[in-house]
C-alpha cells in the first residue's frame, strides 16, 4: 500500500527538530531508522501530517562513558551496539540484544532510540534498558529533561515522551566490578519479534552476594515489563539455585500476556520464568568473571 500525503523535513539541530515537533502539535513524526514507523505508514496504521528525519542532526550519534555513566546517542545504530568493544566488555546484555534484532540490514539502520521509545511490547531494547536502570534525556520546548526509564513505558505504544520532545541519550549507570548481565529470547524464527524474553543485570559484593539486580521482561505484557519484586528477592541474597530458581518464579508471575499467534498466554509465562534463569545464569557467569 502506499502511505498518505506527508510533509517532510530534515532538520540540522536538535532546536530545529524541537520548533517542528512543535510547530506540528502531535502530527509529525520523528524518522530516525524507520523501520517500525513506515510500515505502519503504508498500512496507513499511522498517517502523520509530517515526517522529520533526524538523521542530519550531528553529534546524536554515540557510545561512551563519561563520569558515572554510559551514553548513548538517539540515532546510535543497532549494529553499533555489536561493534563496540566497551559494550561487549561491560555491559555484554546490550550486544546480546542487539544480535537477536532483525537481521544485518535492519541493524544495520534501526536506532537505539528508535528501539526504545517506539512503545513496542516485542522490542528488544526496553527490558534491557530496565534492568540496567537507565535514564532517558529529552528536549523540548521548555528545556530538557531526564525520565527514569521505569517511568517510562505507559501502554503499548503509548510513553512518556511528548509529542513534542526528542530523545536525544540514554543514559546507564556505569558498570562496576563483579557485575554482569544478559539477555535471553525465544522467537519463532531467526529475527522475530520475541514469544518472552528477560534481562539480568547482578552486581555482587566482597562476599559474593548480591548487591543490587534488576529483571525485566519482553513480550508478555502490554509494555516491557520491570519485574521488581523478583529483582528484590536477590538483593542481599546468595545467588545460588534456591535464590535464582525463585526469583525466576516470581518474574513469571509479573508477566502479562495474552494468547495469539505466537502462543499462548500459559506458554508465555513459563517461558518468561526459564528464560529469567537462564538470563540470571549468565550474568552471574559474568559478573563472576565467567564471560
Amino acid at each position: 500500500m502506499i502511505p498518505p500525503a506527508f510533509e517532510y523535513y530534515a532538520p540540522h539541530s536538535v532546536d530545529e527538530a524541537v520548533a517542528l515537533l512543535r510547530r506540528f502539535n502531535g502530527e509529525a513524526k520523528v524518522l530516525a531508522g524507520g523501520h517500525s514507523l513506515i510500515p505502519l505508514m503504508k498500512l496507513r496504521l499511522a498517517e502523520p501530517a509530517a515526517l522529520i528525519d533526524i538523521n542530519r542532526i550531528p553529534n546524536l550519534s554515540f557510545i561512551q562513558e563519561e563520569g558515572t555513566h554510559l551514553r548513548i546517542g538517539a540515532t546510535t545504530r543497532t549494529n553499533d551496539l555489536l561493534d563496540s568493544e566497551l559494550l561487549r566488555r561491560s555491559y555484554p546484555i546490550l550486544p546480546d540484544a542487539a544480535q537477536e534484532i532483525a537481521d544485518p540490514l535492519v541493524r544495520n539502520l534501526g536506532t537505539v532510540g528508535g528501539n526504545v521509545c517506539h512503545g513496542d511490547p516485542g522490542n528488544d531494547l526496553p527490558a534491557c534498558m530496565l534492568a540496567l536502570g537507565a535514564e532517558l534525556v529529552t528536549v523540548g520546548p521548555k528545556g530538557s529533561r531526564t525520565l527514569p526509564v521505569s517511568d517510562f513505558y505507559k501502554d503499548t505504544f503509548v510513553t512518556a515522551l511528548d509529542p513534542t520532545e526528542l530523545l536525544v541519550e540514554v543514559r546507564v549507570p556505569k558498570a562496576r566490578a563483579r557485575q554482569g548481565s544478559a539477555y535471553q529470547k525465544i522467537e519463532k524464527r531467526v529475527g522475530d519479534f520475541a514469544i518472552a524474553g528477560a534481562a539480568a543485570n547482578l552486581l555482587l559484593d566482597a562476599s559474593g552476594r548480591v548487591e543490587t539486580a534488576g529483571i525485566a521482561l519482553t513480550g508478555v505484557g502490554p509494555t516491557a515489563i520491570l519485574a521488581s519484586a523478583a529483582s528484590g528477592a536477590l538483593v542481599g541474597q546468595s545467588p545460588d539455585d534456591q535464590h535464582l530458581g525463585h526469583a525466576a518464579t516470581l518474574a513469571g508471575t509479573a508477566a502479562d500476556p495474552n494468547s495469539d499467534l505466537r502462543g499462548p498466554a500459559e506458554y508465555k509465562r513459563a517461558m518468561a520464568s526459564v528464560l529469567t534463569r537462564r538470563a540470571l545464569d549468565r550474568a552471574l557467569a559474568r559478573a563472576r568473571g565467567g564471560g
